[in-house]
């Protein structure tokens, strides 16, 4: 992974090699072995790069890359797992080196940018400069694993691989904040494609291009998850075979590096298996790193002890407390350059910090609950089918009863929504809106963006149909936060972090599979669970989803740790900047501090303080 920085001008610009460093210098983690850069000869287009050198460590491998031809010159962020099998298409071509980036070009030369887009698999994050259109393309993976900020008035188009970059750039830097965005981004507590919170700025959709020319600015879509498939595959025997197959394949395909390589490992079901797959292919013991916590109910390091006990990897375990993490908060808030909301960053941070000190590269698990329903959110939804369309009176009464019977157990709370994605959007909103209100007074009554289609479906009655619109709208809202967390924490420490299950083949090839293969009622992940007792039988296994999380409920009440955060992190220039009512967080925070859970709203606010 790198770091990237370009701007296009329609116009002429005052940009300055001076003020592109200046940016550059912002990412650095993100390339800390070379920076470069290049422009064209009427300095209309501009493109930088920091190297983080993974594969072909040469200079063959050094960016900005020009095309054989001379035509299209290239700055991109990733690695496309399929690159060697697309040179076979090159028959009497003599290439420079064993760099991806020499292999999407000689694509686009032979293919176009399109049809090349649609050839990759990867991870990815790109702009070509086409000289003889006098063009600039530019596109983002197909499941958003690596970030496209971009900022554009008309005039001057600016891209990078982080979004404080695009907000320091001297067109962009006295913009405003977008309330609109900024609503959307307490609710959901990070910043969705293709908004920015900056007025003029934005981000490139997953499976999205863009085409910058004189004449303006144009969006495309060149893949799309279906809202619905028919399955083709409904034996359980087969379907295991499939994605054994499959994921062993990507998995394999992803340990190509020419830099050291290990893996994050948990107490769950699909880093195992990756780090199964992993082992299996490698030639040394795989390096896994895990953290814990002081939390019973959040630690499940000694399950992932027992992983790699069973695997026979290497692991490194690191056990988190409170006044740990007060030492690394600061590190962990510098490497928010974005909005970010997601307190899992946290621990995602200090195990990334882990695996830097013996690897460059890790895998990760990521992606396995979007793809194979591994959230109770399908079932909390979906348990309501059979009454959702009834009038609103109906459903009331029927909730009152199945609460007084049951606890609500078959009936909850969704089914008093408006709708079923209304519902969905309102379930990963930790921000309640009394203290939303009472915090933002200014944002009352403004309304998100109407872009913003995640959670925009119809009530449906069928409930295949609608668990596959769920886990599109998860793949889409929760999968992206998650990513975005992810690609923040490791590039922090200048870690290279890839993703098996986010593999195009791996996506397409669980679209295959009939839903019940891996959903049922209350149930999460069957088919994935399925795999791993077939390949250890004593796997620890429970259905309570924890990953690598941390109590920071408990941490924000630790005297030392919460005067800290409050100290450094709020003030009034801040509070004044957002619109933040002051008395409203002091009572918010004083609640927190008296045993009541508001350490959502908390972080979202603290996150909003990002560098």
């Amino acid at each position: 992974m790198c770091g990237f920085l370009g701007q296009f001008n329609t116009t002429k610009s005052d940009f300055d090699a001076d003020h592109l460093y200046s940016l550059l210098s912002l990412s650095k983690s993100r390339g800390p072995d070379q920076t470069l850069y290049w422009k064209d000869e009427k300095e209309s287009v501009w493109l930088g790069f920091n190297r983080l050198s993974i594969l072909e460590l040469s200079e063959a491998g050094c960016q900005p890359m020009h095309s054989f031809n001379g035509r299209f010159t290239i700055v991109f962020d990733g690695k496309i797992y399929n690159h060697f099998e697309l040179r076979k298409s090159f028959l009497n071509r003599v290439w420079k080196g064993k760099s991806d980036t020499e292999t999407i070009l000689a694509c686009i030369e032979q293919y176009g940018f399109k049809d090349t887009l649609q050839l990759l698999d990867g991870m990815f994050a790109l702009a070509v400069f086409d000289k003889d259109e006098n063009t600039l393309m530019c596109a983002r993976d197909f499941a958003g694993i690596k970030p496209f900020f971009y900022g554009w008035n008309g005039r001057t188009f600016v891209f990078a691989s982080q979004y404080n970059q695009i907000i320091n750039h001297k067109s962009f830097r006295n913009n405003k904040i977008d309330p609109s965005v900024l609503k959307l981004y307490l609710q959901q507590h990070f910043m969705p494609a293709p908004f920015g919170i900056i007025s003029q700025t934005g981000q490139i959709k997953p499976g999205e291009y863009i085409k910058i020319s004189q004449s303006g600015f144009e969006r495309n879509k060149y893949w799309v998850m279906p809202d619905y498939y028919k399955a083709s595959i409904t034996s359980e025997e087969e379907a295991l075979k499939i994605i054994d197959h499959t994921l062993s394949i990507a998995v394999t395909e992803q340990l190509m590096s020419d830099v050291s390589l290990g893996a994050f490992l948990s107490g769950g079901i699909d880093s195992p298996l990756v780090c199964h797959y992993a082992a299996m292919a490698g030639n040394n013991q795989l390096q896994t790193f895990t953290i814990g916590s002081d939390s019973a109910i959040h630690d499940e390091s000694d399950y992932a002890n027992k992983y790699a006990q069973l695997i026979g990897t290497n692991e490194t375990l690191k056990k988190l407390d409170a006044s740990e993490m007060m030492g690394a908060f600061d590190d962990v808030m510098n490497c928010l350059h974005e909005p970010m909301a997601d307190f899992s960053i946290l621990p995602t941070f200090i195990v990334s910090k882990l695996a830097r000190n013996k690897v460059t590269v890790a895998l990760s698990g990521d992606g396995g609950d979007e793809l194979f329903f591994g959230y109770e959110r399908f079932w909390s939804i979906a348990k309501n089918i059979k009454y959702q369309n009834y009038p609103y009176a109906f459903k009331a009464i029927l909730y009152k009863y199945d609460k007084l019977k049951t606890g609500n157990k078959k009936l909850n709370s969704v089914l008093l929504s408006s709708s079923q994605s209304y519902a969905h959007r309102s379930l990963h909103s930790r921000f309640p809106s009394v203290y939303l209100d009472a915090l933002f007074p200014d944002l009352k009554n403004v309304k998100i963006p109407e872009e913003y289609d995640v959670y925009t479906y119809s009530n449906e009655i069928n409930e295949n149909r609608l668990i596959q619109l769920i886990r599109k709208a998860e793949f889409y809202g929760m999968m992206q936060k998650t990513l975005r967390k992810v690609d923040l924490a490791s590039m922090g420490v200048s870690l290279e972090v890839r993703i098996p299950f986010l593999s195009k083949r791996m996506i397409e090839k669980s679209m295959k599979l009939d839903t019940y293969l891996s959903y049922g009622p209350g149930e999460k992940k069957k088919i994935l669970k399925t795999l791993l007792r077939n390949l250890y039988p004593s796997a620890p296994m429970d259905d309570i989803k924890r990953g690598f999380t941390v109590p920071l409920g408990a941490w924000l009440r630790h005297p030392v740790f919460s005067a800290k955060v409050k100290d450094q992190y709020i003030s009034s220039g801040f509070f004044q900047k957002y619109g933040i009512s002051s008395l409203g967080f002091d009572a918010m925070w004083k609640k927190h501090q008296s045993g009541s859970d508001l350490k959502w709203p908390i972080f979202t606010i603290l996150a909003l303080n990002f560098k």
